[in-house]
């Protein structure tokens, strides 16, 4: 306990034995006539004192009203004292509060923050996954189409419209993946990379250097840096 807060409260315990003395007084109305009388006795045997002291019995009694008044003004600045020392309790216990519901608003919206910021990579990640699993499924129509046009190109030199009319779609199927993101893995004459291809067979060959994809059997794609299949391929060395 503090010494500002000792203080306190001895101006408190003051200020409550004056208005316990107020209220004695307000019940009990003989009191104050009582203290009337006593002042009077005082004020004549000031004013004997005041005889015999060479004193007037006019100035004993003007110093026994000062006397008085002093007293009540002594009262007065205690119980004022007292009123604030009240007020500033209160005004610290206001204050505490006041903080500690700043601190539960500060907490909930940091709380809310989170949630919000949480809530929104929740939705872009299925929003990211939705679109990679149907891009994944649009990958064997791709191939199919890469199929058809190859087999009919080893038939014959010239192009039918069938043939023309399918290599446009699969020409509108491509631009549609690179506006979506989807890309093909660059596989051939490139370093083996786990991460992006799958070796499906090695074989040695001088003319290639170690871990070089020499060939690939099923093209890979990938979404953003996003993985949509690995590319099946041929490794040497």
């Amino acid at each position: 306990m503090t010494e500002e807060t000792i203080d306190r409260e001895e101006i408190e315990t003051q200020a409550d034995a004056i208005d316990a003395e107020d209220a004695a007084e307000n019940r009990n109305p003989g009191a104050e006539a009582g203290s009337a009388e006593a002042e009077e006795t005082a004020e004549k045997s000031g004013a004997a004192e005041a005889g015999e002291a060479g004193e007037t019995k006019e100035e004993a009694g003007k110093n026994g009203k000062e006397k008085g008044r002093d007293s009540k003004k002594d009262k007065d600045k205690k119980r004022s004292a007292a009123d604030i020392a009240r007020m500033e309790a209160k005004n610290e216990e206001l204050e505490k509060k006041l903080a500690e519901e700043k601190d539960k608003y500060t907490r909930l919206a940091a709380e809310y923050d989170n949630y919000r910021k949480r809530t929104a990579k929740e939705l872009d990640g299925r929003y990211a996954d939705a679109k990679a699993d149907v891009w994944r499924n649009l990958l064997a129509v791709a191939d199919n189409f890469e199929r058809a046009l190859a087999a009919e190109a080893k038939d014959g030199e010239n192009k039918d419209p069938f043939y023309e009319g399918m290599e446009l779609t699969y020409k509108q199927l491509k631009e549609q993946m690179e506006k979506a993101g989807v890309t093909e893995i660059q596989a051939v004459g490139q370093e083996f990379d786990p991460e992006l291809h799958n070796a499906v067979m090695h074989y040695e060959d001088e003319t290639l250097g170690e871990n070089v994809v020499a060939e690939v059997f099923i093209k890979g794609y990938k979404l953003g840096d996003k993985v949509l299949r690995h590319s099946m391929v041929k490794v040497a060395n």
